[in-house]
């Protein structure tokens, strides 16, 4: 099979960017051509024979094309285009109660069969040491169907030469307004799966996403004291219409613009210079607790961070605990049927069908149809994120559909779906939420944060920080963190805008596992207030 390999991306701003590469380098116009789906199902016919016929009680097969284009630049400089196709099989099987899983990069019938005997081999030799047999929850097989993201403009055809001239206008736009330096790049990908069963099911889909983001740095020479402001754009299920350069965003109080469904690059990068060194000159936050009014831009990584990692059922169970450990959010509680994950106002629903997210396909990595459920109902804990094999534990009598693997090289696992703040039913604006505020912050941006292997405490930063006093935006400050407790912070939740602020943002390399997958997730919310929360200065010294 092939080696999965890592480019390391250094650009003043940008910082370290660890990019997944997989398999092999390719010319651009590669990137715009598909697989035909009668040989994909050929293919996986096979597969599907062979492992019945070595004692496989239940066999899956993905047969994958991921394709990925990286588009980097800094100042007035292209630092790195890479365009790379990535092609195989994954086969899943169950023998003796018992998965075994193999893969290959050979598309021949005698390699795929192969590999379809080894994954029967493996799962012999694994059951010598089952405890007790896979229960996989029913999964009415769907026959011959297909889903295709709903983009206007596949950002692959779209010309290298197009992207390079955008990126380099944007950093353009960013020094011309203040910045010192800039870095911007575009984030491509396309993946293409066909899921078969012994279920019954063979399912063709075809995936995109997209993410272009920039960071500016305005530098004060006299003190050496500098800021950054990195882009607010939102890594999308979309194509490159979410690149539509007419948008002029929405303005926020205070003055900030920011975006939805189509994104302006070239204005985003404008505004994040003059910011960035506004940011210089303003005052730090005095630490104290604050009423917070957190736009979507910001809130999308505590949803993530604190309610979408913790009710992933394989870490409450403490199956899995890499890269964001396990749960406080254990069974118990939720068998209580009682245990308050937040305020009334409080209901938080997990999905993989919301058009434009990254979560967004027709059927999961199991050939699941895709579905939204509440995992946090009025304030109170109702569900988890659950798979296949997993269902039965919390008495469900299907997956959620909510598997997924980043590569055909992969074996498939549980994965966080899509996990979204409902907005306010009754009417409110952002305008009219800040006037009721009379000492608190509005935060807009995500930043640094960090978080205990618990999901339990918590520290958040952010992008861009606005004093509220007596109802009525004053002054940008600068310094600021809160710090939390995940159930004290949502039961802090006083108010969520209606769903005419209702936005995107979202993690494009979610990392999990061991040996790591990567994947991409959308978390959905309009703005959102939360009184009485801890804030520190960052900045100020203790010593």
């Amino acid at each position: 099979m092939l080696r999965r390999d890592f480019l390391k991306m250094s650009s003043a701003g940008a910082g370290a960017l660890m990019l997944p590469i997989y398999g092999r380098v390719v010319a651009a116009d590669v990137l715009a051509t598909t697989m035909d789906v009668a040989t994909k199902k050929k293919m996986a016919t096979v597969a599907l024979n062979t492992a019945t016929k070595n004692g496989a009680s239940y066999c899956d097969v993905r047969i994958g094309r991921y394709l990925r284009q990286f588009v980097i630049t800094r100042e007035d400089k292209v630092q790195n285009v890479v365009n790379t196709e990535s092609m195989g099989t994954g086969i899943r099987v169950i023998v003796n109660g018992t998965w075994g899983f193999a893969a290959t990069s050979d598309f021949s019938e005698d390699g795929i069969a192969k590999a379809a005997l080894q994954a029967t081999q493996i799962a012999k030799a694994n059951s010598k040491f089952q405890s007790e047999p896979v229960q996989l929850a029913p999964n009415k097989g769907v026959g011959d169907v297909s889903w295709k993201t709903p983009i206007l403009k596949n950002s692959m055809e779209v010309p290298i030469k197009e992207k390079v001239d955008l990126l380099l206008s944007v950093n353009g736009a960013a020094l011309k307004a203040g910045a010192d330096f800039v870095s911007s790049m575009i984030f491509s990908v396309n993946e293409q799966k066909y899921f078969a069963s012994t279920d019954g099911s063979y399912i063709d889909q075809d995936v995109h996403r997209i993410w272009p983001r920039f960071e500016t740095t305005a530098i004060d020479k006299a003190s050496g004291k500098f800021r950054d402001r990195e882009g607010l754009s939102s890594p999308r299920g979309m194509g490159y219409e979410y690149l539509d350069g007419t948008s002029k965003g929405i303005t926020m109080p205070g003055g900030a613009v920011v975006y939805g469904d189509r994104y302006n690059m070239f204005d985003d990068a404008t505004a994040a210079a003059k910011q960035a060194r506004a940011k210089i000159k303003a005052r730090g936050v005095k630490p104290g607790r604050y009423d917070l009014v957190l736009d979507p831009s910001h809130l999308w990584l505590t949803i993530h961070e604190s309610v979408g990692h913790p009710l992933e059922l394989d870490r409450v169970l403490g199956y899995e605990a890499n890269f964001a450990g396990t749960s406080f959010a254990t069974l118990d509680k939720w068998q209580s049927k009682s245990f308050k994950y937040g305020s009334d106002k409080v209901t938080i629903f997990a999905d993989k069908i919301q058009p434009g997210t990254l979560g967004a396909v027709g059927y999961d990595d199991e050939g699941v149809k895709t579905q939204k459920w509440d995992l946090i109902k009025d304030g109170t804990l109702v569900n988890y994120q659950a798979i296949r094999d997993q269902a039965h534990i919390i008495g469900l009598k299907e997956s959620q559909g909510c598997c997924y693997a980043d590569s055909w090289s992969n074996v498939q696992f549980q994965r966080m779906a899509n996990v979204s703040l409902q907005p306010g039913k009754s009417p409110l604006s952002v305008a009219d939420m800040i006037k009721d505020v009379k000492d608190g912050i509005y935060i807009i941006g995500d930043g640094s944060f960090s978080i205990d292997q618990q999901r339990y405490n918590a520290q958040f930063g952010g992008q861009l920080f606005y004093e509220i006093k007596d109802g009525k935006i004053t002054d940008q400050i600068e310094d600021v963190a809160y710090q939390i407790r995940t159930p004290e912070f949502w039961g802090a939740c006083a108010a969520v805008c209606d769903d005419r602020d209702y936005r995107f943002g979202g993690s494009f390399f979610d990392g999990k596992g061991q040996p790591i997958q990567v994947s991409a997730v959308s978390h959905g919310s309009s703005t959102a207030r939360f009184n009485g929360i801890n804030v520190i200065n960052t900045a100020r010294s203790l010593g």
